[in-house]
């Protein structure tokens, strides 16, 4: 059976892949590089300027920023993450590599939005060396594959194992989630449902070798015939040449191939190290960012399982290991939720589709729905944001607090007493409807937010830790007062003292930098920075000025208001750290 395109759909994907790019690119080099992203991209302005550093385990981002700052003749903070941002945009392409048999229109054109909309998916694309480039490059694999294009699997194949250590929570992921799915395929008989709308898998038994008459693997089995299969020549080949020039940079970096091999330890290391982010955090994430996304999934986790539908089954496991991988990680971090927010939208986009079919005869009757639902849902929300201003055991936070419930109540209520009055129908996409509409726009903040548009005073649960404050500060103060005492912005060197900041290097990147742990006392150079405490051999010859550096959110010091304020205005009390900008005295006019 083959499924109608429906007008428009190749603008209605430019448009997301528009929006998309917008909200990566704008104000992209305007937040500070923290030192995560810092060291390798100092690694790529490295080999730009003919050196060989040692390469962290990300050669893909390192080599491929590289060419940008050799082009441009230095690295800047845009340029730095111009590859991951336009890699994230490229991603809400996704849908329309995989056919019809498995991803139907629409539902793949709501995917395609869900993605470029997901404030979690924004973050990473904003981010130098995050997992986005793991998750692209692992489903333009799967999707040449499904497509039976064997060169650029192999092609996409070897991009995906040069993305960083990230590539291996994933396929661990899709390895537990198929042998779980496997497992109960065997125990149950039963045939797919015939509602659901998806497949990003091509999970029906007579093409994914879950009966027990197809354990052979036979050609005919995967559609594919043994001439194309992923270990032929027409695949292994470019695979091969991808992975020898990518990852070598042409043979102009050959480390890169052997930083590719570090992400296994780095993998592993992740089990040995632990985080101060607790489990709960994670949870609450999912929550605070896809608030209509997990709302969505979950009605078609359920309804997935009361009929039987296998594809909804197999996401609904993706999505539960993925999220447990994180919990039990040791080292866990809230971007390492990358890997579940995948199942997460596709389950999303296939509940939604569902409430597109709207007669002409009930507009009327759903629109009435969709404008209570949404005024319920606003009046809670402004409700919930009012309860900021005033202190827990007062007496208007609890009548706010009890307002809310009821609130909640009388939507449920609202859609019981429609469903009895007029029919399921109309109380489900009614329903349906004002919930896209108010999370929506929630959701849409949390865009907004986690892309740092609104500065960095208000922090972020998917931001790297530790951004720095005030770099663009600190660098503008050492350009000025060096072009003042040598006549050149970047001429005079400078030296760091006992500080381990990547992003201290890079903020100062465009001057001479050394970094040693302690000042030799028969040296005067022209600039020196270290930590907050005074040095008395630094007192008497040079001028200091402090600037605050590291800001790290208080999030495990909250109380319950403080994350109120937090989900309504983005406040959270930071603790910082402060460094010190020591310049010689001669190097002013006045001396």
């Amino acid at each position: 059976m083959t499924h109608r395109h429906f007008k428009y759909e190749g603008w209605l994907y430019a448009l997301a892949f528009l929006l998309a790019l917008g909200l990566r690119l704008t104000q992209l080099g305007a937040m500070p590089l923290s030192d995560a992203e810092a060291a390798p991209a100092l690694q790529a302005l490295h080999i730009a300027q003919g050196l060989k550093p040692a390469l962290a385990p990300h050669p893909f981002y390192i080599l491929s920023t590289s060419i940008l700052f050799f082009l441009y003749g230095g690295g800047t903070n845009f340029l730095a993450r111009l590859i991951p941002a336009l890699i994230g945009s490229l991603f809400v392409f996704t849908p329309l590599l995989f056919d019809e048999k498995r991803l139907r229109p629409r539902p793949g054109l709501l995917l395609a939005f869900f993605i470029a909309l997901d404030p979690g998916l924004t973050a990473l694309s904003r981010q130098a060396a995050s997992s986005i480039f793991a998750i692209v490059f692992l489903t333009f694999t799967f999707a040449s594959f499904h497509k039976d294009k064997p060169s650029l699997t192999g092609f996409f194949a070897a991009l995906f194992l040069l993305s960083g250590p990230s590539i291996w929570p994933g396929l661990l992921g899709l390895g537990i989630t198929w042998a779980i799915f496997q497992a109960f395929n065997s125990r149950r008989n039963s045939q797919p449902s015939t509602d659901d709308l998806l497949s990003t898998t091509n999970l029906q038994p007579s093409t994914f070798n879950l009966q027990p008459s197809t354990t052979n693997l036979q050609p005919s089995t995967f559609n594919h015939q043994p001439s194309t299969f992923n270990l032929q020549p027409s695949t292994f080949l470019p695979f091969l040449i991808t992975l020898l020039t990518a990852g070598t940079l042409f043979f102009i970096a050959p480390k890169g191939l052997s930083a590719a091999l570090a992400s296994i330890p780095a993998f592993i290391n992740s089990w040995l190290t632990s985080s101060d982010v607790p489990a709960t955090r994670v949870f609450f994430s999912l929550l605070a960012y896809q608030p209509l996304a997990f709302l969505l999934a979950s009605i078609a986790i359920v309804r997935g399982w009361v009929n039987g539908g296998r594809r909804i089954i197999f996401l609904s496991i993706w999505f539960l290991v993925s999220l447990l991988l994180v919990v039990f990680l040791p080292s866990r971090q809230i971007t390492d939720l990358a890997w579940a927010l995948i199942p997460l939208l596709v389950l999303a986009s296939i509940e939604l589709a569902r409430n597109f079919n709207i007669f002409p005869e009930e507009r009327s009757e759903v629109a009435g729905v969709i404008f209570l639902t949404a005024f319920i849902w606003v009046f809670a929300w402004l409700d919930f944001s009012s309860m900021v201003w005033f202190p827990s055991d007062s007496q208007e936070y609890v009548i706010r607090f009890w307002l809310l419930i009821g609130s909640l109540f009388l939507l449920v209520l609202s859609l019981i007493l429609v469903a009895a009055g007029w029919s399921i129908r109309t109380a489900r996409l009614g329903g349906v409807w004002g919930l896209v509409l108010a999370l929506g726009a929630l959701g849409f903040s949390g865009v907004l937010g986690s892309a740092g548009l609104r500065g960095l005073t208000h922090p972020e649960l998917w931001w790297s830790p530790s951004i720095p404050m005030q770099a663009h500060l600190l660098e503008a103060t050492v350009n000025e007062i060096s072009n003042l005492g040598v006549g050149d912005d970047t001429s005079a060197p400078v030296i760091i003292v006992g500080l381990d900041s990547p992003a201290l290097e890079w903020a100062l990147r465009e001057h001479q930098v050394q970094v040693v742990d302690t000042l030799d006392a028969s040296s005067s150079p022209y600039f020196v920075v270290t930590s907050f405490e005074s040095d008395p051999v630094l007192i008497a010859a040079y001028r200091g000025q402090d600037f605050s550096w590291r800001l790290t959110p208080m999030w495990d010091t909250t109380l319950p208001a403080d994350w109120i304020r937090w989900i309504t205005l983005r406040e959270m009390p930071q603790a910082g750290e402060t460094i010190i900008l020591w310049a010689r005295d001669d190097l002013f006019l006045d001396k």
